[in-house]
């Protein structure tokens, strides 16, 4: 189920994928990808049931599905900035299997047609998986540059990070780790590269780090 040039936009964590957060990183830059936050949010999922499936000894099942309300969440995605317009926030807290997932997420727009620059925010809550989030950030840890673009590590506000860059239709993603839980994503269309950063100033990250 590949993304078409419509959708590439769209940057929701509750679409189903077949592909992991790993691949995601490895192919950043591969036209015929799946939604690159889809597999973001399965690669939560499975990392998840794993931990469920298998917990460890003396460890109790609800310490596993603390995750916060959506609610919580929503005040941190920012109003637009001057030019843009924004849908109205969304968020959820859903029960998969057993154990629940949050995530928020706000679009933001210049204009109109369809070369108008877009952003989204999005944020998850990654229920505080150590192994997880380990694994993830250990995968950001590279740098690649091409005619086509470029990916690579960054670090905002001390949390670690990782962008990807598409030159065809200014296509931009920035992923940010805050306190080792919550995955910040900023995606953005028929802007420059400089503008993830931009866009991630606008998120109070020491606020989220903040959220139990």
């Amino acid at each position: 189920m590949a993304s078409s040039s419509k959708n590439v936009r769209q940057s929701r964590l509750d679409k189903a994928s077949k592909r992991s957060q790993s691949s995601t990183v490895s192919l950043p830059l591969n036209r015929n990808r799946f939604s690159l936050p889809a597999r973001l949010f399965l690669a939560v999922i499975a990392s998840l049931c794993g931990m469920i499936a298998m917990p460890s000894r003396g460890q109790e099942l609800p310490s596993l599905i603390n995750v916060v309300d959506y609610s919580k969440l929503i005040p941190l995605l920012p109003d637009a900035p001057a030019g843009w317009t924004a849908d109205k926030p969304e968020g959820s807290t859903t029960d998969v299997g057993g154990f629940k997932l949050t995530n928020v997420h706000r679009d933001y727009r210049k204009g109109e047609g369809d070369k108008a620059p877009t952003t989204a925010i999005s944020i998850l809550d990654s229920a505080a998986n150590p192994d997880y989030v380990e694994a993830t950030t250990a995968a950001w840890n590279f740098t690649t540059t091409s005619t086509e673009g470029y990916s690579k590590a960054v670090t905002v506000d001390g949390n670690p990070g990782f962008e990807t860059f598409e030159n065809e239709g200014k296509h931009g993603t920035l992923w940010i780790m805050v306190a080792k839980r919550y995955f910040l994503q900023i995606e953005t269309q028929q802007v420059e590269p400089a503008a993830l950063q931009e866009w991630a100033k606008r998120v109070d990250v020491k606020k989220l780090a903040a959220i139990k």
